[in-house]
């Protein structure tokens, strides 16, 4: 069996390579804490941008938002789905935290290195690599998908019943950013049956239609193409009724101002050459990794427990993070490139 707690191994290949009539409960433990690894990693490069952007308003700034937010869902529904079956989530250790400048976990999507950087026409066009679905809409990718490894840990799910038992399950609702934000308790395969749906369709649409059909308001759409529409500077419209089709033809969607927050080096600021951090920027940059930090290990507290409570400290520091952010995208690199630094998203022990 793979050995799950490697953010650099190829796990999530070498249990797909498992034949289904293989994959018991080790599997399906081995396969959520791989999935919570991958949710837990798209929040950094999306929040980055989100910080980046000078007007919290703009159209752009909220999309994201709700993504992150939907992001933060997922992350608790697999948490959920690790606990029902009496495994439990690893959120609070240096293996499993994300590691930037470098691909997803578990040799997902192996040729997309995902970085931490601003609001920029590279990054969100990574973004939508990230959500990218097996049959996009209007667009031809080939490459195996975040979605595929959730469809198979829905088939195992079908064949280890049996282990469902609703242990340890936190609720806690997000439902003013999107219907399906919302962590429910999971204690039948109808529920988790539903939950995974949740996931890949508000990260891919469905084969028919990029529409998100958990939205937070009506004509959302699913992630991937809400991050394509930036990419391509263009809103998503239907073209056709018969056939059904969909392009790139609406309105303009530019990238609004934002502050130009430099790539952060493999490791973070520390590995930056001439950028590396004076006292005065270590400072906050520390006290970010701190915040993020303690989130991580607040959340693996609530699943720990089943305490939903714990939740709201995890939240507390999230707002900390993003006050740290905000303050680290203002601050100018001392090479002259007029770029700026931003958040590293390094994970310190207490």
């Amino acid at each position: 069996m793979t050995q799950a707690l490697e953010y650099e191994s190829n796990a999530i290949v070498e249990l797909l390579e498992v034949l289904p009539t293989d994959r018991g409960a080790e599997w399906l433990r081995d396969s959520l804490q791989q999935a919570i690894m991958v949710e837990i990693a798209t929040i950094g490069p999306y929040a980055s941008a989100l910080w980046s952007i000078k007007e919290s308003g703009a159209t752009v700034a909220k999309a994201i938002r709700e993504i992150i937010f939907d992001e933060m869902t997922h992350m608790g529904l697999v948490c959920n789905m690790l606990t029902t079956i009496g495994g439990t989530p690893i959120l609070a250790d240096p293996k499993v935290v994300p590691k930037y400048g470098q691909r997803l976990p578990g040799g997902v999507r192996p040729d997309l290195i995902v970085f931490l950087e601003g609001l920029t026409h590279e990054s969100v066009g990574m973004f939508s690599e990230i959500e990218s679905p097996n049959h996009p809409v209007s667009e031809v990718n080939a490459s195996a998908t975040i979605g595929d490894f959730y469809t198979a840990i829905s088939e195992a799910f079908e064949t280890q019943q049996h282990l469902i038992s609703g242990a340890r399950q936190i609720e806690f609702s997000l439902e003013a950013h999107g219907q399906g934000n919302k962590i429910l308790p999971l204690d039948t395969i109808e529920k988790v049956r539903a939950a995974i749906e949740i996931i890949k369709e508000q990260g891919e649409g469905t084969s028919a239609s990029p529409e998100n059909p958990f939205p937070g308001k009506p004509g959302e759409l699913a992630h991937y193409y809400v991050f394509r529409e930036m990419f391509r500077g263009k809103k998503m419209i239907k073209v056709s009724e018969n056939p059904v089709a969909w392009d790139f033809q609406g309105d303009d969607v530019p990238l609004p101002p934002a502050f130009p927050m430099a790539r952060v080096p493999p490791g973070g600021w520390g590995n930056g050459g001439p950028n590396a951090p004076a006292p005065a920027v270590q400072q906050v940059l520390g006290a970010f990794n701190a915040h993020f930090s303690a989130m991580l290990r607040a959340l693996e507290a609530a699943w720990q427990t089943g305490d939903s409570a714990t939740l709201l400290t995890a939240i507390g520091h999230m707002r900390g993070m993003r006050t740290e952010a905000r303050t680290l995208v203002q601050l100018a690199l001392p090479d002259g490139s007029g770029k700026t630094y931003g958040p590293e998203f390094l994970y310190v022990e207490e």
